[in-house]
């Protein structure tokens, strides 16, 4: 792996998960100071520039961050396991959206359906190539079918992140279906 790919994956720690591994703190929207999230990289013995940072953000395959404005503060826009509010907007989903997994878990989901686990939000696709992608970084992968229309028309809210993924809740198992992929 690359610098660029390991510092990629250590902001993704920082900013989703566990920001006092750079010693910064985020504010209840997740939002980091740049300057205090580079000088805390730095510290760590990683190496680390505006430049870079901006490089990572901008060529990040699933636009994992978002800069202000200014660019005076970073955060990642979904994913986290601490408690921020990242400013969603609730929106209608199309009827269907994908969820991918590994085939060891699937006997469990059909059963309690799918939770955030430790993250704040279910995360889902909305196609089923993404699904599957995101299934074989797990192991074996399954695809879900969610009937995310009947959900929202049953009153359960959907969010879609900065980056195109679609966030809710929970779903329950009678809102899935196994495909064949």
């Amino acid at each position: 792996m690359e610098n660029s790919d390991r510092l990629s994956v250590f902001i993704s720690l920082v900013l989703r998960h566990k920001p006092d591994a750079a010693g910064i703190v985020l504010d209840e929207h997740g939002w980091a100071n740049v300057k205090e999230l580079i000088d805390g990289i730095n510290n760590t013995g990683r190496k680390i520039s505006m430049e870079a940072l901006e490089e990572i953000v901008r060529t990040d395959n699933k636009q994992r961050y978002s800069f202000n404005e200014d660019k005076t503060s970073i955060r990642a826009n979904q994913g986290h396991s601490i408690s921020v509010n990242v400013e969603l907007n609730e929106q209608e989903p199309p009827e269907y959206l994908y969820h991918g997994t590994a085939d060891r878990f699937l006997e469990s989901i059909m059963l309690e359906g799918l939770r955030p686990m430790s993250r704040l939000y279910v995360h889902l696709s909305r196609n089923i190539e993404t699904a599957n992608q995101v299934g074989k970084r797990h192991g074996n992968a399954v695809v879900l079918k969610v009937n995310s229309g009947q959900m929202h028309r049953d009153g359960i809210k959907f969010y879609l992140s900065e980056n195109g993924v679609w966030l809710t809740k929970r779903v329950e198992s009678k809102y899935l279906q196994k495909m064949k992929v």
